[in-house]
Parts: structure tokens; C-alpha cells; sequence
């Protein structure tokens, strides 16, 4: 019998991410850092780095669309990993359990290329994962099934023989559609008791 892999994502299930993370840093006025980030560094705006599209060309755009707030959106160039201020509680513990088991363990995270380069060398955790897919490097994003067809097909793994958590309940349909047994994520306590109901040793 194959063994089961289990594909994780990274944003809000590995780690914390939100961009109010760093502009609250920046910006005084609590009112103020929402409005910023919910009109001019939006995460819909932001996933179109994660989508493949040039952070360059993406910031430019935005100064020339919003030039008084030149300063505020170079800094989520310069300062991305600020927006990612630690790991998910209990996740870092859940990996190395699930490692420590012999569990293949994988990644798909909708995440820019030139970011995933910042990000990825300092959090050592990612040496405990057989592969990663990025959306950034790929040019496809969560939940395009034809993401999840190229993990399956690059990883080597079945679909039937694959576990797959992220947050968003979106890109579990996604993974359904090719056929992985997906879980939504609220926390490393019940995707720990999702693991256990499939027989893995968590």
C-alpha cells in the first residue's frame, strides 16, 4: 500500500500572514493602517505577484496610481517577510512530528516568486518538506486544478494517497476536483485530529 503524503500550505497555516503585520509599524493610526489595506496594498492586489506578475511593474503602477503613498508601498517591497511574523501555533510541532514519522510531506503556496526568494531562506522548517511548488514560479494559482495536476505529477504522488490542508475553502474544492482528500485549516489542534482520522502517527 503507497504511503500517504501530506501537501500543506504556507500562508496562515505554516505561518502567520497578514500585510497590517508591517504597516502597523509604519502607519500610527490603527483606522488609518486598515484603510491603507483594504485600498491601495490590498491582498487582491498583492496576488497578482503571487499570480506570476513582476513585483516592479506591480509597484510602479501603484506610486504612479497613488503617489503620496510612494514611501508606504515601496516598503512592501523592501519589508515583505515583516508581514509574516512567525509560524501558526502548534505547526512547526506538527511538521516535525509528521517528519519524525517517515510522512512525505510537500508544499503548494499561492506565493510571488521574488518574495518566496526572500521568505524561504529563513525559516530553516522548509528543509523538512521533499518539494514546494510556488504559484509565483509557476504562473498558476490556487485553485486551478491544473495547479494541483502538476504537484501530483512533479511529487510523484496519487491523488488518492494524497492529503492536502490550506485555510481557504476554495483551493481544498480545487484539490476535490483532481481527486485529494482536502481539509480546511483553523488551527494545528483539528488539522492534527484530521490527520489522525486518516491514520497518520500524529
Amino acid at each position: 500500500m503507497n504511503r500517504r503524503a501530506v501537501i500543506f500550505d504556507v500562508g496562515r497555516v505554516l505561518f502567520r500572514w497578514d500585510l497590517r503585520h508591517l504597516y502597523a509599524k509604519l502607519i500610527d493610526d490603527p483606522a488609518e493602517v486598515e484603510r491603507f489595506c483594504t485600498t491601495i496594498i490590498t491582498p487582491e492586489w498583492h496576488f497578482q505577484h503571487d499570480a506570476g506578475r513582476p513585483l516592479a511593474d506591480m509597484v510602479e503602477e501603484r506610486i504612479a496610481e497613488f503617489p503620496h503613498a510612494e514611501a508606504l508601498i515601496r516598503a512592501y517591497q523592501r519589508r515583505f517577510n515583516e508581514t509574516i511574523p512567525g509560524p501558526v501555533e502548534g505547526m512547526p510541532e506538527l511538521v516535525e512530528r509528521l517528519h519524525g514519522a517517515g510522512v512525505p510531506l510537500y508544499i503548494i503556496t499561492n506565493f510571488g516568486d521574488e518574495f518566496w526568494s526572500m521568505f524561504r531562506p529563513t525559516q530553516p522548517i522548509f528543509d523538512r518538506f521533499e518539494d514546494i511548488l510556488v504559484s509565483g514560479v509557476e504562473k498558476m494559482v490556487k485553485p486551478d486544478p491544473a495547479i494541483y495536476r502538476l504537484a501530483l505529477d512533479r511529487f510523484g504522488l496519487e491523488a488518492a494517497h494524497t492529503l492536502f490542508i490550506d485555510d481557504v475553502p476554495e483551493n481544498i474544492a480545487g484539490a476535490a476536483s483532481v481527486g485529494i482528500d482536502g481539509h480546511v485549516f483553523t488551527g494545528a489542534a483539528a488539522a492534527t485530529q484530521w490527520l489522525r482520522d486518516r491514520g497518520l502517527p500524529v
